[in-house]
């Protein structure tokens, strides 16, 4: 029995022998190629986002980031939100809005010209006065003709850049301060039921090939949501006085580039 037991213990013996001597070889041909548990690095968790258009929370590096606002997919971001706001538009909020009259939603399209100075528009701070404008932040001392609307609340929907920039201003569901006295086909007021889009230039210069770009870019996701949407200039609504958006604005153009019907068009398509 004695005998038994001394071999029994021999052959445990043997085998803790051996498992430590495997154990130094492992540790051995392994030595450098990991790190000790408390000294790796702790993975941070990725930071999550909120989609502007639909809310949905995603990774960040998952998402589509346009200025400081995020988007799950390039069909959100080209949409128009359940606010009022496109996406892919910079934003600049402008003071100058109110509500629209209850139940009203806008069925007209008014097409402006700015150039801010007069006849500047090729000069780059051009669009900055104009977004200062509409912001009520313009400086009145950094032109002489600023001082004469520098106190003026005015204001529009949009704004497309020289460089085919849009810019947003006002929520589509609030009324912008831009036509002024107005009547279109008879109903006044057009503040009331329209959305303007101003478009950087003047009345003597024809406008640039990536405005009509992103104005027909613009038109298409605007009728996304307002199917019922007719357009006329400035000139039109308020004939007696304003001549925008020009004779060079070339409204056959518009209408070939956007694919509206001539039927939306009542002013028709002569350049005026």
């Amino acid at each position: 029995m004695f005998k038994w037991l001394l071999l029994f213990a021999g052959a445990g013996l043997f085998y803790l022998w051996l498992k430590k001597k495997k154990q130094a070889k492992f540790d051995q041909e392994n030595a450098g190629k990991t790190q000790p548990n408390k000294a790796r690095t702790p993975i941070e968790p990725e930071a999550m986002v909120q989609c502007q258009y639909c809310k949905v929370h995603l990774p960040q590096s998952a998402a589509i980031a346009h200025e400081h606002r995020f988007y799950c997919s390039n069909e959100h971001l080209n949409n128009l939100d359940q606010h009022g706001w496109i996406g892919n538009a910079a934003w600049r909020v402008s003071p100058n809005k109110d509500a629209r009259p209850e139940g009203i939603n806008p069925d007209v399209l008014v097409i402006h010209h700015i150039s801010l100075p007069p006849g500047e528009f090729k000069n780059q701070a051009s669009s900055r006065y104009i977004v200062d404008f509409f912001q009520n932040k313009l400086d009145p001392t950094a032109h002489s003709y600023f001082a004469e609307i520098a106190d003026q609340k005015v204001s529009s929907h949009f704004l497309i850049t020289r460089a085919g920039e849009c810019i947003q201003f006002v929520s589509t569901q609030d009324r912008a301060w831009h036509a002024g006295a107005s009547s279109f086909l008879g109903r006044e007021r057009c503040n009331d039921f329209s959305i303007g889009i101003e478009l950087e230039g003047d009345g003597d210069t024809p406008f640039d090939d990536v405005q009509y770009t992103a104005l027909a870019n613009l038109v298409q996701q605007l009728s996304a949501s307002y199917p019922n949407l007719q357009f006329a200039g400035h000139s039109d609504i308020a004939p007696e006085r304003k001549t925008d958006p020009g004779k060079y604005f070339d409204w056959i153009k518009f209408q070939k580039e956007t694919g509206i019907s001539t039927e939306k068009l009542p002013y028709g398509l002569v350049s005026r």
